[in-house]
């Protein structure tokens, strides 16, 4: 490493389901993806029954500072938890088919 500068050392590209500025978890098996269903699954049981959240709260979990990156990541993940029966995603208090919703969404519990 003599005479390396360490300023000029082009960095890693980071793994495909990492978003950029993220480091790995503790349990590094744990994709992206998966975290920001964890999330999702985690702030609705910490809510009432009737509550609902926006991508972005799981998004600003799972992401911190770089949450904006997640946000696609954090609507595909809550389509597929609706895929297994988990969630709902509603716009304007009316749940939607997640397939073809544009704009904003909120997810809430199956009722």
């Amino acid at each position: 490493m003599a005479g390396r500068d360490r300023r000029t050392a082009p960095h890693p590209a980071p793994a495909p389901d990492r978003a950029p500025g993220l480091e790995p978890t503790p349990a590094a098996a744990v994709s992206i993806e998966q975290q920001l269903e964890a999330a999702i699954l985690e702030l609705l049981a910490a809510r009432a029954a009737t509550s609902t959240i926006c991508p972005s709260e799981a998004a600003r979990a799972v992401g911190g500072g770089t949450w904006r990156n997640l946000m696609e990541p954090a609507r595909r993940a809550a389509r597929r938890l609706v895929d297994a029966g988990e969630v709902q995603i509603t716009q304007g208090g009316s749940v939607v088919d997640p397939s073809t919703a544009k704009g904003p969404i909120r997810i809430r519990k199956v009722r």
